[in-house]
């Protein structure tokens, strides 16, 4: 048995030190000095901007940095365990240092996810957004589930979200919803779930309970940073003012506070209505536009880029996930081939496999 965890030690041990390269730790340790000095500067925040991004950098490298030390000390501290169970028969310490290893396989594995992404775009914040697609009431209903599964989601990872702008449809569900990420290589994790998810179930909205279809799109996109500079020109937008819809305070849907900005070059809308001042939402909503042109720029490079290679590869595009939850239970993802028979786990926000199987898919193309 000790010659079984020593193979799995030292495989777990390369792997972490692969990590510390990747993510070159003394680099780390240098940075994260750096910006503690910065945070210690009495007018800090007279740049609230400035100050955000700071302060949000050196809690990231931080917790980074505790993780990969935490990894390797535990790794060290299981092999110390294993020598002294071995050498005095202990069977009781043996036990122990194989649970050690169970919960370090997963926690090696997440930290090597990381280490793959490596996108211009990777390392920023991110706006989801998801719409209904065919399928009618079954599709709002299914595009508010997968909303659900997302905030789920984000709330394991202790991320912080905002719901910026709900559509709601007349019977059920919704029509669209955007929300943003507020963590560091959110979007580079989230981008791999962008496409169409397929939904076969006995519809709650069908008398004679019969199975349907039903399909909801997701969109997600990078947070723009001040270095992007995309410039709008007011002449280039239209603005609506409108009052919010659906549930809220008092307040919410008795002033026309909700902003709708039309990108009218592009065709691009976006709205925004959780704000109760019409300003806050315009600029809100304006640093949403921002975020779907530069998507809308990356891609018309990436497109231009497949097009000189003659790529073949597949798109992030159509059905790239399909949810059947009758006449059997099966969530399985069509470019990866990953599935798993609790549907109601992953609707309940546990999407951390198919996430790692995407990332390493989409490293691999």
């Amino acid at each position: 048995m000790a010659d079984d965890f020593s193979e799995l030690i030292n495989e777990l041990s390369s792997t972490l030190l692969t990590i510390e390269k990747v993510l070159n730790v003394k680099n780390m340790e240098v940075e994260i000095k750096d910006l503690e000095i910065q945070a210690s500067v009495p007018n800090l925040w007279d740049d609230p901007v400035a100050a955000q991004v700071a302060t949000t950098r050196l809690s990231y490298l931080q917790s980074e940095l505790k993780k990969v030390l935490s990894l390797r000390q535990r790794l060290d501290d299981v092999q110390v365990l294993i020598q002294l169970a071995t050498d005095e028969g202990d069977a009781g310490s043996l036990a122990d240092a194989k649970n050690e290893i169970n919960s370090l396989i997963p926690a090696v594995r997440e930290m090597e996810v990381k280490t793959l992404l490596s996108g211009e775009y990777d390392s920023r914040e991110a706006l989801v957004t998801i719409r209904s697609e065919a399928g009618g009431v079954d599709a709002a209903d299914w595009a508010e589930m997968l909303l659900r599964m997302y905030l789920r989601y984000c709330e394991r990872q202790n991320w912080k979200t905002d719901v910026y702008e709900t559509s709601y449809a007349e019977e059920a569900g919704i029509k669209s919803a955007t929300f943003a990420v507020h963590a560091p290589y959110a979007y580079g994790i989230l981008s791999v779930e962008q496409g169409t998810h397929r939904l076969v179930r006995i519809s709650p909205f069908d008398s004679q309970s019969r199975r349907h279809t039903s399909f909801a799109g997701v969109e997600v996109v990078p947070v723009v940073d001040k270095s992007d500079q995309i410039e709008i020109s007011d002449d280039e937008i239209r603005v609506d003012v409108y009052r919010s819809s659906g549930p809220g305070g008092q307040g919410v849907n008795t002033t026309d506070s909700a902003v709708r900005i039309t990108h009218i070059p592009s065709g691009i809308v976006v709205s925004c209505q959780n704000e109760r001042s019409q300003l806050q939402n315009k600029a809100t909503a304006l640093e949403v536009l921002q975020s779907k042109l530069l998507e809308k720029r990356h891609q018309e490079e990436k497109a231009k880029i497949d097009a000189l290679k003659n790529s073949t590869s597949g798109s992030w595009g159509n059905q790239m996930r399909s949810y059947v939850l009758a006449p059997y239970q099966l969530v399985k993802d069509l470019r990866t081939e990953f599935e798993t028979g609790n549907p109601a786990a992953v609707l309940d926000g546990e999407i951390d496999g198919f996430i790692e199987a995407g990332i390493r898919w989409r490293k691999q193309q």
